[in-house]
């Protein structure tokens, strides 16, 4: 049953509007309505504050500022993201968009409205929001050295050495940032939009200075999250202190704009890469540097000097960071962090490489392939990078790629082939399940992960009834709730995997409890359970973290793949479309074939809009997000994305777990980046350092009509 492509077991209820998510929930009666006021400067301090207009306007129950918010947890000095995060304790402004005023009331007109009437006074003090090499510490960081590439480049026959730079990315999942707070009894309920609860449950309950045995945390239904519902932040504070100040319900909904000021962002970058390789193409010599936002709120640190360390090998490599401190909001993770920027600018310097020695670039990939790590020396599990190279290739036609860039015509559009690699840590976490079976002949799986729309429940009941023998229409599975077993959330690509392995250990400690009882030969396995335990019998499986497993002192274990892309290019208007794509995965055993292509589709999408139309730009006078809505913050449309094909081989790695699987939600978008911005090189000749590639950068080079 695992592997088969069940639909999912949850999609009635969304197509039919029955599941509710977040906002819609109202098992507490009809709740009261919030809405925050954000700063209107980018750095400094209120200096003075007058809510007597919106305290009057009809159906306001409260106003809260710094001035009488109620006590909370002391501010962390460069928080993680699931830290303590108080809000209104504070005079300090240190972001564009940062809540400086709360109002609740009977509707959210009402509160928006309110918050209109808000006067405030401010002192404005300089801040830093431009990312350039002025803006960088002197200081390296997450330094990896072997070798001597300086050495490397100066003996090298061919080499690269050229700079790149990648935009700020938001997540933007179609649901927006929710919570609904219920303070009741002593016992505060959150119906929050979030990736991981039972963190979330220990942030809330320490910042808001609660024991954490009075905090439920309920994550149903999320309409997506890409690494944005991970954090916590302002929505779920402010609609908790709320609810306990009133003694009502209180539902705080981000709009669309304050996702972008007060939710995160990817840092933008800027990356030297180096590269050395001898006249046969091996390289010699690897450099990555790269100069990243960091925000002086928190302590995320975009990894995009350090995603293909273990993806080609060469003996002299040098991979770093330097941190640029700006006031442009807090950094996060978003989809595929490290991997979008970083292997976009990467795969893009090794194609400029494979150009200067004449060699095909995917001829330049497979050369280099390696089977042990070459910085950890030790061996890369289901290493399996050349064959979706050459099952990509064989299947997408890549013999036909034009040789010369800027070659092929059809009609007014320049037709270009390009291929990119992909790598992805698969990462292991605690994680907590447990399974019950019931005498009526239901089995039920509990467990806190969420599904933000990757299919999690459905992958949860395969994998219990593989391990029992029983139809998948036995098995009821509850999640998202912080009062179930623990696990660690969807994030990282780690939720299903980690989640399966728990789930099918508590399903064979369950066949263990009833062999000892029941034997190992009996054929109703629900019959033995009304038998020998008449009210019901559960058990819970478990996962260790990758710290504390073995395979991972022996193995260092990925996932890879190949993105092949086809674009046209007018020569007349500098317009891009993808043409075609396809890609090829390696990640082990895939739990459910239909959300696995599902998920790696998605990610080769994000790679296109990476690749092409995503980029929020900063004013530089106060750091506001110039294109902080839908309207201008582009992402791919359907027209902007034709019929592509995601394959993952037959594939089974016993390194990562016993069931073989791997996580694949971030694997899709990465080298997919890479392989459009090779590709429009290859149909136009122009090579575009400076992400996305838009018009205004390619019309310039365009060959003349």
């Amino acid at each position: 049953m695992i592997g088969e492509g069940l639909s999912r077991t949850d999609g009635p209820l969304k197509v039919s509007g029955r599941a509710r998510y977040s906002a819609e929930r109202r098992e507490m009666g009809e709740p009261l309505h919030g809405f925050i006021l954000g700063a209107a400067i980018g750095k400094g301090r209120v200096v003075s504050i007058d809510t007597s207009r919106a305290e009057a306007m009809p159906g306001v129950q409260l106003v809260l500022t710094h001035l009488n918010a109620p006590p909370q947890a002391e501010v962390i000095p460069k928080s993680d993201i699931l830290d303590v995060q108080p809000q209104l304790t504070t005079d300090v402004i240190a972001h564009y968009g940062a809540p400086v005023a709360f109002v609740v009331a009977d509707t959210f007109e009402q509160a928006r409205a309110a918050a209109a009437l808000i006067d405030i006074g401010y002192e404005v003090v300089a801040g830093e929001f431009v990312l350039d090499e002025n803006s960088a510490a002197p200081e390296w960081h997450d330094e990896s050295r072997l070798g001597d590439l300086d050495a490397a480049m100066a003996a090298g026959a061919a080499t690269i050495d050229a700079v790149y730079a990648t935009p700020y990315h938001f997540s933007q999942p179609m649901e927006l940032h929710a919570c609904i707070a219920d303070w009741r009894n002593g016992h505060l309920t959150l119906h929050i939009a979030a990736q991981m609860v039972a963190q979330l449950a220990d942030a809330v309950a320490d910042t808001i200075l609660i024991d954490r045995s009075c905090i439920t945390v309920d994550s149903s239904f999320v309409g997506g999250g890409f690494g944005a519902k991970i954090a916590l932040h302002a929505e779920a504070i402010l609609s908790a202190l709320a609810t306990r100040q009133l003694n009502r319900p209180v539902q705080l909904v981000l709009t669309r704009r304050q996702g972008f000021t007060i939710a995160g962002h990817r840092p933008a970058s800027i990356s030297r890469v180096r590269l050395a390789a001898t006249r046969e193409g091996q390289l010699t010599g690897i450099g990555h540097d790269a100069n990243i936002q960091v925000s002086p709120e928190g302590n995320w640190k975009e990894g995009v000097a350090t995603v293909a360390r273990a993806l080609y090998a060469a003996p002299n490599r040098l991979t770093r960071t330097r941190h640029s401190e700006l006031d442009t909001g807090v950094c996060e993770p978003v989809r595929g962090p490290g991997e979008v920027p970083g292997l976009m600018v990467f795969e893009s310097a090794l194609d400029e490489l494979a150009e200067k020695l004449g060699i095909d670039p995917l001829e330049l990939r497979i050369r280099n392939d390696t089977a042990i790590d070459p910085e950890k020396h030790r061996p890369l599990s289901g290493r399996r990078l050349v064959e979706c190279l050459r099952e990509g290739a064989a299947r997408f036609g890549w013999d036909q790629r034009p040789k010369t860039p800027a070659s092929r015509r059809d009609g007014r559009w320049l037709i270009g082939y390009g291929v990119g690699s992909s790598i992805r840590g698969h990462y292991q976490t605690t994680a907590e399940a447990r399974v019950r079976l019931d005498p009526d002949g239901q089995v039920i799986v509990q467990t806190d992960m969420t599904d933000i729309g990757t299919g999690t429940y459905t992958i949860a009941a395969q994998v219990a009834a593989a391990a029992l023998g029983v139809p998948v229409g036995q098995v009821r599975v509850e999640l998202a709730r912080s009062n179930l077993p623990r696990g660690n959330g969807a994030g990282g690509s780690w939720g299903s995997g980690n989640t399966s392995v728990a789930i099918d250990r508590a399903c064979q400690a369950l066949r263990e409890k009833l062999g000892r009882v029941a034997g190992t030969g009996y054929n109703d396995l629900f019959a033995e359970v009304r038998r020998h335990f008449p009210t019901g019998i559960e058990a819970v499986g478990s996962t260790r973290g990758m710290d504390d497993e073995p395979s991972y002192e022996n193995f260092s274990i990925f996932t890879y793949g190949a993105t092949f892309t086809e674009v046209g290019v007018d020569i007349m208007t500098g317009e891009t479309r993808i043409r075609r794509m396809l890609g090829v995965f390696s990640a082990g055993r895939i739990l459910n074939a239909k959300t696995a292509r599902s998920q790696l589709l998605g990610g080769m999408i994000w790679g296109i809009s990476a690749a092409l139309h995503e980029a929020a730009h900063v004013d530089p006078r106060n750091g506001a997000w110039v294109n902080g809505d839908f309207a201008e913050y582009l992402v791919p449309t359907h027209a902007d994305v034709p019929q592509i094909e995601a394959i993952a081989l037959d594939d089974f790695d016993g390194a990562a777990n016993h069931l073989g699987s791997k996580g694949i939600g971030e694997l899709g978008s990465g080298g997919t980046a890479g392989s459009v911005a090779n590709a429009v090189y290859n149909a136009t000749g122009v090579r575009v350092r400076d992400f996305p590639i838009t018009i205004s950068k390619l019309l310039p080079g365009l060959p003349k009509i």
